[in-house]
């Protein structure tokens, strides 16, 4: 027996774990545990340029031009990047940007869609 949490959108007792989050199939409700436990001492809050708080998967605009180091490119201003993934260290965004390709970026950059 499953010791996971009913949906609390729709109290369905078929969640099943993603990732870190947790899924309801018949509601499509996505939400972490961590939100119901209350906020974990381990887990850092990464937050975009306006104080918005950031998670895996979501989309993000970046807000200032940004040279790529060891390259002659330039990330442009208002360049969408979908998908993005949260990660520890000093750039705390690792995603890919189509027509770049692999990149980390640092959340102070960038603001959520």
């Amino acid at each position: 027996m499953s010791s996971l949490p009913n949906c609390p959108k729709c109290n369905s007792e078929y969640t099943y774990e993603d990732g870190s989050l947790l899924v309801c199939p018949e509601c499509a409700h996505e939400w972490s545990r961590v939100s119901e436990s209350g906020n974990s001492e381990d887990e850092k809050v990464i937050k975009d340029a306006n104080g918005n708080v950031l998670n895996d998967g979501d989309s993000i605009t970046i807000i200032k031009d940004l040279k790529v180091k060891g390259s002659s490119s330039v990330l442009k201003i208002g360049t969408k990047v979908k998908n993005i993934r949260l990660v520890d260290g000093d750039h705390d965004i690792d995603c890919k940007i189509d027509g770049f390709g692999a990149m980390k970026l640092k959340s102070e950059f960038v603001k959520k869609i």
